[in-house]
């Protein structure tokens, strides 16, 4: 299911705070719309909320009435601002919106810039439809290229699945959460279409439980085994010798491999590590972010603490209750057995591994 995408004049997205009870898609049509669906979780996910944020740039740029350059680029840039200001934690958002706004802006050039003339066809308008279309195409690319890359990681992932293997996922790293595929589930899918005979278990991810709302939904879909634990029954799965490898998605991967995902996924990693059993990561390349060197230089979102005392509306704290509610954690690096991603299975020292892969697709481009 295609969780985001553009309806013509508006963006159409999949409300995955109403699964696994209700489908119901969203029309957005304005910039305002896509940025409150992006901080609210109707779209959520690393990849998805790039490619939501690209066709919010779509938007923006069909909106935009401005009639000369100055004010045109001052608006496109507020809005870009505001989509960037949703969720700081994410990579792919920033990532998405720079790459749609470095190959548009050249198309408003400084020669044509000259207000509109009488006719309505004046070079500066020209430039304007133009750069609409640039920016819905580039939208329309990132989108296909992230099933893609997904479809590139189940590959690569499927091949560190060992056959009969338990595998233990974290949140929701599906095709909800990307352009259509997955990329941690992505790998185990892949790994299932290969007859390697898997099972899942599926923590439940508090405390919003995208694992039980929404992975363990996926996989119903698929007709892929699985059982649904709470968080703090992870330890005594692994204690049981009844998981033989993780692999969970990223929101942020550092240049020394360190990766922030969902609230929860340290704890995973550590009791992994002391029961010898490999953890991994799948995350496409736009998710490594080389310009931070490691963990403790990614900011953390702060959601609001009533998701924590409250559960679908119902308060299940005491009314003074104080709570905190970081919606992400870092994994060191040194949990980490492998990362998997589009470019192949990239293993320590991350510093050199992820590098280098960086420059050879630079190289390339």
């Amino acid at each position: 299911m295609k969780v985001v995408g553009w309806g013509g004049d508006h963006v159409k997205m999949l409300d995955q705070r109403l699964l696994p009870g209700e489908i119901t898609f969203l029309e957005l049509r304005d910039v305002d719309g896509v940025a409150d669906g992006i901080r609210n979780l109707s779209v959520r996910g690393a990849p998805a909320i790039g490619i939501a944020a690209a066709y919010g740039m779509a938007l923006a740029a069909l909106s935009n009435d401005a009639s000369d350059r100055a004010s045109w680029l001052e608006r496109w840039d507020a809005d870009r601002a505001t989509l960037r200001g949703t969720r700081p934690t994410a990579v792919n958002l920033a990532w998405a919106l720079d790459r749609v706004d470095a190959v548009a802006r050249p198309l408003l050039d400084e020669a044509n810039f000259a207000e509109a003339g009488a006719d309505g066809d004046s070079p500066w308008l020209r430039s304007v439809e133009a750069f609409r279309a640039r920016v819905l195409d580039e939208a329309r690319a990132i989108d296909a290229e992230d099933e893609w890359m997904c479809r590139q990681m189940g590959d690569f992932g499927a091949a560190l699945v060992p056959q009969g293997a338990r595998v233990l996922t974290h949140c929701n790293a599906g095709g909800l959460a990307t352009g259509g595929y997955g990329t941690a589930v992505g790998v185990i899918r892949s790994a299932w279409a290969r007859d390697k005979g898997l099972h899942v278990f599926v923590d439940e991810t508090r405390p919003l439980l995208q694992g039980a709302r929404l992975t363990a939904w996926e996989l119903d879909q698929e007709k892929i085994p699985f059982t649904l634990i709470t968080d703090n029954m992870a330890g005594y799965f692994m204690r049981q010798g009844k998981v033989d490898m993780v692999v969970v998605g990223a929101d942020r991967i550092c240049a020394n491999g360190d990766v922030a995902n969902k609230i929860g996924t340290y704890s995973v990693a550590v009791l992994a590590k002391h029961h010898g059993i490999p953890f991994y990561v799948a995350a496409p390349f736009s998710t490594i972010d080389l310009s931070l060197p490691g963990g403790d230089h990614i900011v953390i979102e702060q959601r609001d603490p009533s998701e924590v005392t409250h559960h679908a509306g119902r308060r299940m704290a005491p009314e003074s209750t104080r709570a905190a509610n970081p919606a992400f954690d870092v994994t060191p690096h040194e949990l980490i057995a492998a990362i998997v991603t589009e470019r192949g299975v990239m293993r320590a020292p991350y510093t050199s591994t992820l590098a280098e892969a960086a420059a050879v697709s630079m190289a390339r481009t």
